[in-house]
């Protein structure tokens, strides 16, 4: 009889355990259709993993296991601080990466599909273009390369984007305080959500996936009520594109697909 990781077991829960929470506590008010959203995101999720699990991280496995160089390779540490850099390095870098993909426009024709969904919840951090995984993967080499990734490094950062991109993608509201003070070391719904906003400002913030030190670092964190925010893009195609056979061909349409505008202020 096979036997159950603890990790997959650790999935589950957390998975379980947001959605349930999500619902119990929701962070805004839903404006559109909650099940014809989330069937379609997770759609879209089923060809993103198909694309990460068949090409991008037996790729990035291979590149790890024989990774001789790079910022955590030049440092000697003790094992646990060398992972901790690793993975935080990992995280550093991913930071940039996305304020790639809103500026840069032929990146931005797919991370749009992303930011489009009118409403946010778990199934949110599903909602990516399987191409816009094809199209990363430069970046993700070269997150590899320069940050000296092992397999343990990588293991280890993917769990934690991971876990923390289900987190901040969520509708939840924590209790009290908690979202603020949490949002002094990670990401938060409540701090992800005002970057999910219309408003050119908000969107141009709060860049972080894991840890919230580079958008203080670099002046980008931005704070705003929930009730006030209206997620999604301001343009006109939007609504539009909302549909699974739209979302999947809109980056491809002759139609230019507007940057957000507003630009990023950097310390």
């Amino acid at each position: 009889m096979a036997r159950i990781s603890p990790l997959a077991v650790a999935g589950v829960a957390l998975i379980g355990g947001l959605w349930l929470a999500e619902r119990a506590r929701p962070l805004r008010r839903q404006t559109h259709d909650t099940t014809t959203r989330q069937v379609r995101n997770i759609a879209m999720g089923a060809g993103t993993m198909l694309v990460v699990t068949a090409i991008e991280m037996p790729l990035l496995t291979r590149l790890a296991k024989n990774n001789r160089h790079g910022l955590v390779q030049a440092i000697r540490l003790p094992r646990p601080l060398q992972i901790v850099l690793g993975v935080a390095a990992m995280d550093y870098a991913y930071y940039w990466w996305h304020i790639a993909t809103h500026k840069v426009p032929f990146l931005w024709r797919f991370h749009r599909v992303h930011h489009i969904d009118p409403d946010m919840d778990m199934t949110t951090a599903l909602r990516f273009h399987a191409v816009d995984m094809l199209v990363s993967l430069p970046f993700r080499v070269a997150q590899v390369l320069l940050t000296g990734a092992d397999p343990t490094i990588l293991t280890a950062h993917r769990r934690f984007f991971d876990a923390s991109v289900l987190f901040h993608h969520s509708n939840l509201r924590l209790p009290g305080q908690w979202d603020e003070r949490l949002s002094l070391v990670f990401t938060t719904p409540g701090m992800h959500g005002v970057h999910h906003s219309k408003v050119p400002e908000d969107m141009s913030s709060n860049w972080t996936s894991g840890l919230s030190l580079w958008d203080r670092l670099h002046g980008t964190l931005r704070r705003k009520p929930q009730d006030i925010i209206d997620i999604g893009v301001a343009d006109r195609a939007s609504l539009a594109d909302l549909s699974l056979g739209n979302s999947l061909t809109a980056p491809f349409r002759r139609t230019p697909q507007p940057l957000p505008p507003g630009n990023i202020s950097l310390r």
